[in-house]
This record gives structure tokens, C-alpha cells and sequence, in this order.
């Protein structure tokens, strides 16, 4: 999806100009139809995502048996191809077995090949630039990864029932998708479990129903989201649900087999909401409809900014809330990686490196420690150290979870600050991501665009602070 209002108005009078093309074939012209790629085309993940679409929606419909710890579910997709497509794949990992799959709601070939690939084969040709359908039933017991370098993720079973975590992959291990931040999609869960059990997903929610012992829950992401931001969970849970000082709905769950007493889950809640209206003053209107998050006990040993309502892992320390700055960093991401998300998965520092860097504004704001002082304490990190050997803007398969993502991410951020000045970057902060809001961009882009804004160059700058390895100078 495009990361400009500009680009994506674009594509639309080049899908207008594409029909008028089309309908003036000759009559007995034959059109020629290819495969979709299997893969988005980034080096680091080169399996992940495919190309000769773009998805629009996904419809989830998902039915939790806590006897099997499995699921029974639907996936319906909504795309539009970008191509004349012979056939197309979708991500889809695991041992999920595939009982119906249907394309535009005709039968449809398909295979499994490679480690993740779905390849789809409707009875006819998809036309570039036509919209089409496909629905995908499944069941069984989704698969958990456990990756040496990047830590666990898809679908993670609990004490009481289950976690979907996907970044940097996993969603394809719960339903067939376009894994790729490149192509981000609205979503809707339907959610069904017994009513003992509480589910949660992304997003706003808009209703329940009960029904012979079994609860369906509805969930509904009405901004665009990349499928590694997306998230259930569903177990015991003690919910609460308000508004910020704003307006912005909040709900917030805190897992009942943490122990975490009604005054935590309360502090919990409010803090939420006054951290995420503190970084509203920052960094601009809060992009979606809905916040919250979700506390847990999954032993992913990680939070993670998963869209509208954050994952927070304290299975380490039951009976306790993650740290304010840890929710400060996860509710940071909602304009920096979420909103506004790297087409690839090298540009991720400016991710981590804004999170970061939220941080350091919480601590400056309500701890009294200046952003400076938090800069300072980082360069201090001796120059033989770790942090210094990665590039920053390219850090590497293994490396993107690294701490020079995360911390040299954030002295760049400040960085760039002291270069360009308070006016200037106060006015960037906010507009970066208001100009992305909903779509994707890289590093590069990120560079011309403080540029604009500062009237300054800024190639040294970046040079050394994120495509050189070692400390750099100051």
C-alpha cells in the first residue's frame, strides 16, 4: 500500500486509466496471464509476502476449542490484482489442514509447496486491476515458532488458551495471508470460545453474542494494518474499558493467572491512556480508533506493539505491570511502526529508534531526566562494544531486534534533533508520520523528508549515524 494520500491517488487514476485500456482490446486479443511472485522481494525475509496483488480486508472468523487447544476458522480476503494473474500464493505455515478454498466463490486449485507457500489456482485468470474474493477454510492446531535469533511468535497456547503474535512473522502460522508490511490491509475477527474465556484482537470492538455456551466476540480494525501487527488472544482475563482524556476508547486486559490485583489493572488502564495523550502533544493526532493493551502470561518473554492494543508479556513477574516506559515505548510504535511502518525490514531502527526515544521523553516529562542526560548515558557505551557494529539502516536478518535498532536508533533520533533544531524537528515528529499515516516508507525517504523540513543536508549526518559501523564522532 502506498505510503501518500498522493501516491494512493495515483494509483487510482492509473486503475481508471488501466479499465478504459482494457475494454479497448481488440475483440479476439488474447490476454496473457502470469504467476504472482511468491515472495515481496525483501532480502531478509525473501519467502515472506507474494506479489500480483494487493489485499484490501481480511474477514477471520475463529473457533477455539480449549479441549484439542485447536481451532476451527474462515479466512475471507478481499485483494485486487496487480497483474493479469494466472495464479497467485498466499503465506500459510503449519499444519493447518485445508478442508475448502474458494476464489471469487468458485472452487479453486491449490497446493502447499515450499516451507510457507499456498499456491492458489482459480478456474480462470484474474484480470489486472479486477477485484476479486478468496475464502479459505481450516482447521487444527496452529504452529508456535521458535526462531534462535528473533524469539517466539505465531500462535503461542497459554495456561487457559492462546496468543497470536506475528512479528517478524507468524500470522501466516493462524490464517492465510499476504505477509508482507508492504501490503496492509483492514481487518474484522469474529472471535468464538467458550463463555468462560474471554477473547480480545486488534482493534474496535463492536458487539458479542452467546450462544449455547459458546461467546463470539467481534473486532474490527478499520485502519490499514501490516498482518505482523495483528493479534488474539483469548483465555481469563479481567477487562477494563473507558476513554482517554480525549476521547479515545480504551480497553485494557490484565490475565488472571498473573495475580495482577483490581488496583494494578486500574493503574494499568490509567496510565495507558495519560501516556498515550502525553505522546499525542508529540507526536500528532492518535492515528486509530481505539487503544488499550493486553497484559499476559505467554512466555514470549517480550511486549509488543501489536496495532491499537500492545502485548505485554510478564510471565517473569506475575502480580506486576510492565515498567512506564516500556508502555511508553509500545504506545510510541502506534505512529512510529504501525500508522506509519517500514517497507522493509532493514528501515526497522526508525521503528525502535522513535519507540526509544519516546522513552527518553517519558522520563524527561513525569522523572525529571533530561533527553539529553538519556542520550549521554547511551554514547557512553565504550566503542568496542556491540552496540557500534551493526548498521543501523541495515543491520541484518538476525539483527533487526539488535540494540543498535533500538538505542543508536534512538541518539540518531536526538541527533538529528541538535542538528536541525527544536522548531524544525518538533514540526517533523508530527508530520511524519501524519504523512504516512496508514501506509509504508524507507529510511531514504525518511532523509529527504527532514531535509525538506530543515532545509538542511543531512547526508553526513546519516552517514555516520546509521550506515557506518562504529561509534560515531561527535
Amino acid at each position: 500500500m502506498s505510503s501518500r494520500a498522493s501516491k494512493g491517488t495515483a494509483v487510482v487514476a492509473l486503475a481508471a486509466t488501466a479499465g478504459i485500456l482494457v475494454s479497448a482490446v481488440p475483440a479476439g486479443a488474447t490476454t496473457k496471464y502470469t504467476p504472482g511472485a511468491p515472495g515481496a522481494g525483501d532480502p531478509y525475509f525473501p519467502d515472506m509476502g507474494n506479489g500480483g496483488y494487493d489485499v484490501a480486508h481480511y474477514d477471520i472468523a475463529l473457533k477455539y476449542d480449549p479441549v484439542g487447544k485447536g481451532i476451527q476458522a474462515v479466512t475471507g480476503i478481499q485483494a485486487r490484482a496487480t497483474q493479469n494473474l494466472s495464479r497467485f500464493n498466499l503465506d500459510f505455515l503449519g499444519p493447518l489442514r485445508i478442508s475448502s478454498l474458494r476464489v471469487n466463490g468458485a472452487k479453486a486449485a491449490f497446493r502447499r509447496t515450499g516451507a510457507q507457500e499456498l499456491e492458489i489456482t482459480p478456474r480462470k485468470g484474474l484480470r489486472k486491476n479486477s477485484k476479486f474474493t478468496v475464502t479459505v477454510a481450516y482447521s487444527g492446531v496452529p504452529q508456535t515458532i521458535n526462531d534462535a535469533t528473533l524469539g517466539t511468535s505465531g500462535w503461542v497456547p497459554t495456561s487457559d488458551g492462546a496468543l497470536m503474535v506475528n512479528q517478524p512473522f507468524g500470522a501466516a502460522t493462524v490464517y492465510p495471508v499476504n505477509d508482507t508490511p508492504a501490503d496492509k490491509a483492514t481487518y474484522r475477527f469474529f472471535l468464538t470460545a467458550p463463555k468462560s474465556l474471554t477473547t480480545l484482537a486488534n482493534g474496535d470492538f463492536s458487539g458479542k453474542v452467546t450462544k449455547g455456551g459458546l461467546t463470539t466476540t467481534r473486532w474490527e480494525m478499520r485502519q490499514p494494518m501490516a498482518s505482523e501487527l495483528s493479534m488474539l488472544t483469548i483465555g481469563k482475563y479481567d477487562v477494563l474499558s473507558g476513554k482517554t482524556s480525549t476521547g479515545i476508547p480504551n480497553i485494557t486486559a490484565t490475565d488472571q493467572a498473573l495475580g495482577i490485583s483490581p488496583a494494578l489493572g486500574r493503574e494499568f488502564h490509567d496510565q495507558t491512556a495519560l501516556i498515550q495523550d502525553f505522546l499525542a502533544t508529540k507526536f500528532g493526532r492518535y492515528p486509530f480508533t481505539s487503544t488499550g493493551g493486553i497484559v499476559v502470561r505467554a512466555n514470549i518473554g517480550y511486549a509488543l506493539e501489536t496495532q491499537a492494543r500492545s502485548i505485554y508479556d510478564r510471565a517473569h513477574a506475575p502480580g506486576t505491570l510492565p515498567s512506564r516506559t516500556t508502555i511508553a515505548h509500545e504506545l510510541a510504535h502506534q505512529w512510529y511502526g504501525d500508522s506509519s511502518t517500514p517497507e522493509r525490514w532493514s528501515d526497522i531502527w526508525l521503528n525502535e529508534g522513535f519507540a526509544t526515544y519516546a522513552e527518553w521523553l517519558y522520563l524527561e516529562k513525569f522523572q525529571n531526566k533530561p533527553v539529553q542526560q538519556s542520550f549521554d548515558e547511551t554514547y557512553a557505551t565504550p566503542a568496542d562494544d556491540d552496540l557500534w557494529k551493526p548498521l543501523t539502516a541495515d543491520p541484518g536478518r538476525d539483527n533487526i531486534f539488535h540494540p543498535t535498532v533500538y538505542d543508536r536508533g534512538a541518539m540518531t533520533v536526538h541527533a538529528l534533533r541538535l542538528e536541525i533544531g527544536e522548531k524544525d524537528f518538533a514540526r517533523l515528529i508530527k508530520e511524519w508520520p501524519a504523512r504516512n499515516r496508514g501506509g509504508t516508507f524507507t529510511t531514504r525517504e525518511f532523509i529527504r523528508f527532514a531535509e525538506d523540513i530543515s532545509g538542511e543536508r543531512l547526508d553526513d549526518l546519516f552517514r555516520k549515524w546509521v550506515f557506518t559501523s562504529g561509534k560515531p564522532s561527535l
